[in-house]
């Protein structure tokens, strides 16, 4: 005895098995979607916390696959908030500064006897080294003795520490920060104690 399988039962059989595949499939494509939806949203409403935790340096300690997936992130952001609205300020960071020359030098070595006793020239040269706009720190020295102990410290505002021609050339520093990268040298003037012997500079945010 033989026979043979009808050909309309079996094409709906295969119908049968392949419409709950196609279901979960959709329903994968839709949580997919719904999970980048949410992760878009989360990161427009974070973007002032996250994008300063995500950027990377631009001083050459971060790789360029990471600095470049940024500059990605913040084309997409900078999007979003074109179509959403969003508070775009500059923020206050750390760890975004590296100072990488510190020189106390005596002023009338220059200028002879013009200027008075003690009188010297600290020379910073500071640099932004996040992917991104930082708002600019206030500079402290601290004067120390031959024995490391503080014997004077000294603050600058911004206004104060940087150059006139770059705030000139930056008028709106202060609510859109210094950019990315930028490289400042500073020269300020400092009246030393007699016991002086050393100095720390760092910066701070008030």
């Amino acid at each position: 005895m033989h026979g043979t399988l009808n050909q309309d039962k079996q094409s709906n059989k295969e119908s049968v098995f392949a419409a709950p595949a196609q279901k979960k499939s959709l329903k994968l494509v839709l949580y997919a979607a719904l999970l980048l939806l949410l992760l878009v949203f989360g990161e427009h409403l974070s973007r002032n916390s996250l994008l300063p935790a995500l950027a990377p340096r631009v001083d050459g300690t971060s790789n360029t696959i990471s600095v470049r997936a940024f500059h990605l992130l913040q084309r997409i952001d900078a999007k979003l908030c074109s179509a959403l609205g969003c508070v775009d300020r500059a923020v206050s960071d750390f760890a975004a500064w590296k100072i990488t020359l510190a020189t106390l030098a005596p002023e009338n070595a220059r200028d002879g006897l013009k200027s008075p006793a003690n009188q010297s020239v600290l020379q910073v040269e500071i640099q932004n080294r996040l992917a991104m706009t930082v708002l600019p720190p206030n500079l402290e020295i601290t004067l120390t003795d031959a024995e490391e102990s503080e014997i004077k410290s000294l603050q600058f505002t911004p206004q104060e520490w940087l150059p006139k021609a770059w705030q000139d050339a930056h008028p709106d520093f202060l609510r859109k920060g210094i950019p990315s990268g930028e490289i400042l040298q500073v020269e300020l003037p400092i009246s030393l104690p007699q016991n002086a012997a050393g100095y720390r500079v760092r910066v701070l945010y008030p």
